[in-house]
């Protein structure tokens, strides 16, 4: 599921070629996606004419300021992502017109939107988890009050007073306790600051928390750099992958070699979700 890194560069890319522009069209095969409203046609109906006045991310929700007090949401979930561009000869393509949509993850063409600039936004997405709503600002900004703060926006001493308990591993995923982080830089910030991911944060030293604050800001920054980790399906508007799978130290990589400390690297189920860790350099 794209994280914080991947629904930025979503976000940051959208706004240098969508703001202004207004939705003259929408079309999809998988009207599912549409959580609100709930019929197609109607959310066809109400988008038709909108302009785009901002767009902003929460968590990792992406949100399309509207006029006319209108706010789209698009979570990407799973397998979702966004693409800008055109399609030709039946295949997406970017703006640019150099990156033909030869890459299989940028075919799963679900929901296109259609500008006023004969451009679209188009959402790939594989296993259509994807969720879409059309709503009152007021409506969408309530459905987002659960989410902890941004882990890029907060003082050490927030995020000291907002993770408070439970495994680490799992507040840091835990989206009402901070938002935007998940599997792949949860283990990266983890491995990076020597912390097992089982570890109670009660256990946590002050100077373990700190560590794993700066490590975590300092993951997250270097993955925007880099537009995100592209390991299976995310890819930038652009229809490109993200480079931070070249910086990856602990996950997916089970049974691989630390890079530090040559031990193996292991992975481990903690609720319903893994953790990826090294047993030497992360003890309990």
């Amino acid at each position: 599921m794209p994280e914080l890194p991947e629904v930025q560069t979503t976000v940051s890319q959208l706004k240098k070629k969508a703001l202004k522009r207004a939705f003259i069209d929408v079309w999809t095969d998988a009207p599912k996606l549409i959580k609100k409203p709930k019929s197609f046609d109607d959310f066809k109906k109400k988008i038709k004419g909108k302009k785009i006045k901002d767009i902003q991310r929460r968590g990792k929700n992406i949100i399309f300021k509207l006029s006319e007090g209108q706010s789209l949401l698009v979570h990407q979930k799973l397998t979702g992502h966004l693409l800008y561009g055109r399609w030709k000869e039946g295949r997406w393509q970017s703006e640019e017109e150099k990156h033909i949509g030869e890459d299989k993850m940028n075919q799963y063409i679900h929901l296109v939107f259609f500008l006023d600039n004969n451009r679209e936004i188009a959402l790939s997405d594989l296993r259509k988890f994807a969720k879409v709503e059309l709503a009152s600002d007021e409506e969408i900004k309530k459905e987002l009050e659960d989410l902890g703060p941004d882990p890029l926006k907060i003082s050490f001493q927030e995020f000291k007073d907002t993770v408070r308990k439970g495994k680490i591993k799992q507040a840091l995923m835990n989206q009402k306790i901070i938002s935007g982080v998940g599997n792949i830089y949860s283990d990266e910030a983890l491995f990076r600051a020597g912390i097992h991911p089982l570890r109670k944060v009660k256990d946590l030293k002050k100077k373990e928390l700190k560590n794993l604050y700066q490590e975590l800001k300092r993951i997250l920054n270097k993955a925007l750099e880099v537009q995100g980790t592209s390991i299976s399906d995310y890819r930038t508007p652009e229809g490109k992958k993200g480079e931070f799978e070249k910086l990856l130290k602990v996950y997916r990589r089970k049974g691989k070699k630390c890079f530090n400390c040559g031990a193996k690297i292991e992975r481990i189920k903690i609720g319903n979700r893994s953790a990826h860790f090294c047993p030497h350099c992360q003890k309990k």
